[in-house]
């Protein structure tokens, strides 16, 4: 009884230290340790001892994250203000140099993003901005991920969300897409006249080199005509069926 007594005591001094110097290391975490302030290693995920007061462990999220980078205001090539926001993901490959080579990569991040967009909004026209977005957000990623590869930071994809223009541009712009689409409806119907014309002209020039076929199409068009009872017609004759009809008069 004794010894249950004086050994408890130590059991739980025990299960105290273990608690103390055990982390868990989670399967999309890395710990980078330290030992006296110098870094040490980087542990895999599991249970993982680190001894107080000597040794420090900081986890890293190596799974994907997203940072929203809030309005930015720019200027266009051709000096037009605007606001855009985007999306950037990205993850950590390299968990000790996300620790030792830069102070918060979270906030570094956002921060190279927002000056990113800007030089890239800067290096564009407005109509290259609105029609060319994924090719201007696919520069931008580029760039990031080069500047923070020392970081241990690989950038998967950049989204631009939004660009958003002055009220009075958009009514410039709304005015300038109308009158772009009046113009095209008023060359297609030149076309359109043209081709009508040009056929019409073949037309009457196969009718006229063709004997006969003037008359056909005179009774033709008296038949269409003669079809509605409410319709009245005056008839024109051939200049044919009058010189015929002069002829037979002379001979008389």
């Amino acid at each position: 009884m004794m010894e249950l007594i004086t050994a408890f005591p130590i059991l739980v001094f025990l299960i105290i230290v273990l608690v103390v110097i055990i982390r868990q290391v989670n399967e999309y975490q890395r710990g980078v340790t330290f030992t006296f302030g110098k870094y040490t290693s980087t542990k895999m995920p599991g249970w993982r001892i680190v001894l107080p007061i000597f040794q420090s462990m900081t986890k890293i999220d190596m799974r994907t994250k997203a940072v929203d980078v809030p309005d930015q205001e720019a200027i266009t090539k051709d000096n037009i203000p605007v606001k855009i926001n985007a999306v950037i993901y990205y993850r950590v490959t390299n968990a000790e140099n996300a620790i030792l080579k830069v102070e918060s990569f979270f906030w570094a991040m956002s921060q190279m993003a927002q000056t990113t967009m800007r030089n890239a909004v800067g290096e564009v026209t407005l109509d290259e901005l609105l029609q060319n977005r994924d090719d201007i957000s696919n520069r931008i990623q580029i760039v990031i991920d080069k500047a923070s590869d020392p970081w241990g930071i690989t950038v998967e994809s950049v989204e631009l969300k939004d660009v958003i223009i002055p009220e009075n541009l958009k009514r410039t712009i709304s005015k300038e897409a109308e009158a772009e689409r009046e113009k095209r409806a008023v060359i297609i119907k030149a076309e359109g006249d043209r081709i009508s014309a040009d056929n019409l002209a073949a037309a009457a020039k196969i009718l006229d080199q063709t004997p006969g076929a003037m008359h056909l199409r005179t009774l033709q068009t008296v038949n269409d005509l003669s079809s509605d009872q409410s319709n009245t017609t005056v008839w024109m004759l051939p200049m044919e069926m009058l010189a015929a009809l002069k002829g037979f008069e002379k001979k008389n």
